[in-house]
């Protein structure tokens, strides 16, 4: 699991609680120690020495998980890996995202500058120069203030839910057939940090004998939580972020959103906005809520249930049992 974070400037206030101080760089994800040094004086001395046409003030915004994200002056942002294991994330989203961007009817992160490692400057890794967006992370609203994102998101799951080419990413954690992440599940469910595990086993099993996906591999975030989408200050849709677990395959990785981000009411819009834009069968969406515990499993189990993440896990996990 690699949790992202939120990606953009907090436009207005929250309508459920306070908004966390992104602007002095906090991180409310809970984030795992780096493994490579980044700071603003590194990000602005890598934008002057490669792109010093878009030099300007740089401001740290947050720490993911993988990524530290700095503000560029007022239009752009820079997105540089923290961890080592980001920095394949990094290349598949320079290199994919500028082909998928056309298609999809929201902002996404497109990198408008590729940054190249700069050893010399003590950073070795691939870093993005990409446009500022304006939002608030939907972990800032209660799950019943998101409903207005349920068509909008729909729309979005639909638009790159499309066949990918044969050399799309390859993500061993996503889009693949439940039954490869069978033990892992079942050692979360067995492990006491996951309450209600055996109820949620129940609903493992369910997932587990619904029929595998047939069809050709589709395009897929991957990583569809609520911090990876920018709302409006109302609740809409205004952008989907962190591309790094792009991948091609089952369809049903993306519709977990629905368990995820959604309470039952936007979760019954959601799934009817999906239908009527794409044929989806009983056996997809039984996947789909097996796929919103893989994922919720694995944020509970990293970053527990009290934390603000974690929180993000365990409301997903009380969903699924729900439907």
């Amino acid at each position: 699991m690699r949790p992202g974070a939120p990606r953009a400037r907090l436009v207005g206030p929250s309508r459920t609680r306070p908004a966390a101080n992104f602007e002095r760089g906090d991180s409310v994800l809970d984030a795992p120690a780096p493994d490579l040094h980044v700071d603003e004086a590194l990000a602005a001395r890598l934008v002057a020495a490669q792109h010093p046409d878009l030099a300007g003030p740089v401001r740290l915004v947050a720490n993911g998980w993988d990524n530290a994200m700095f503000r560029l002056g007022e239009r752009f942002a820079i997105r540089m890996p923290r961890r080592t294991s980001a920095v394949g994330l990094a290349l598949n989203e320079q290199r994919w995202l500028p082909l998928l961007a056309h298609r999809l009817p929201l902002p996404i992160p497109t990198p408008v500058r590729v940054g190249l490692p700069a050893p010399e400057l003590g950073y070795d890794a691939p870093w993005s120069i990409v446009p500022w967006l304006d939002g608030v992370s939907a972990l800032e609203f209660d799950a019943s203030a998101r409903a207005l994102a349920a068509t909008p998101l729909a729309e979005f799951v639909t638009a790159i839910g499309v066949p990918a080419p044969p050399d799309a990413p390859v993500n061993v954690y996503r889009g693949v057939p439940l039954s490869q992440r069978d033990d892992t599940v079942r050692a979360r469910l067995t492990g006491g940090r996951v309450p209600d595990a055996e109820r949620l086993v129940a609903v493992w099993d369910r997932a587990l004998a619904a029929s595998v996906w047939s069809g050709p591999k589709l395009w897929l975030h991957a990583d569809l939580h609520p911090t990876n989408l920018l709302l409006t200050p109302t609740g809409s849709l205004a952008a989907v972020v962190d591309f790094g677990d792009v991948t091609a395959g089952d369809p049903a990785t993306d519709l977990a959103t629905a368990w995820l981000t959604f309470d039952p009411a936007a979760r019954r819009v959601f799934r009817a906005e999906v239908e009527r834009r794409r044929a989806t069968d009983e056996a997809t969406w039984h996947r789909a809520r097996g796929w919103a515990l893989v994922i919720a499993s694995s944020i509970v189990e990293q970053a527990g249930t009290s934390s603000a993440f974690g929180r993000v896990g365990a409301y997903a996990l009380e969903q699924v049992l729900l439907d």
